[in-house]
């Protein structure tokens, strides 16, 4: 598949999980509410894909993880966010080792100063984040998380 085909399709999967999430949030539909039977296999078949995905896109898959939990597995956004980011753990690992096999990080070295300022915000921010955990309701995560879904595939599409 061409890479901006890829990007895409990745897009359209953004906006149907965003307007999924909105739908689930604003009426009284439920999650799949899937019997743990049907849970297990969707559970595979998702992590595969997202995996798949991540793997691709050179991400953890978090964009894709939160709404899929929430969706398929009925958790809060919070728990949600929680679970990805035990899920994203491996995904990461095996992408770290296969990407420094291939040279892909030869860009880290030539953008040692911008990796380092990211990675201090992204430590603080996720302690700040920890502290915040309880103050903000799922009643406003869930339409953040709808418009960080919106906003991305924009990015996305503009990719050739």
């Amino acid at each position: 598949m061409r890479s901006a085909t890829l990007y895409k399709v990745l897009a359209a999967l953004m906006v149907l999980m965003a307007a999924a999430l909105l739908i689930t949030h604003t009426t009284t539909l439920d999650t799949l509410a899937l019997p743990l039977w049907a849970q297990v296999p969707c559970g595979v078949a998702a992590g595969f894909g997202i995996g798949v995905v991540a793997a691709i896109m050179g991400v953890a898959g978090g964009e894709l993880l939160i709404p899929t939990i929430v969706l398929l597995f009925g958790e809060d956004i919070k728990t949600a966010g929680t679970l990805s980011l035990l899920v994203s753990l491996p995904t990461m690992l095996v992408a770290f080792a296969r990407y420094s096999r291939d040279g892909s990080f030869a860009v880290l070295g030539a953008k040692l100063r911008f990796t380092m300022v990211m990675a201090a915000g992204s430590i603080v921010g996720a302690l700040l984040g920890g502290l915040l955990l309880g103050v903000f309701p799922d009643l406003i995560l869930i339409p953040v998380l709808a418009v960080i879904l919106l906003v991305s595939p924009v990015n996305l599409a503009r990719h050739d």
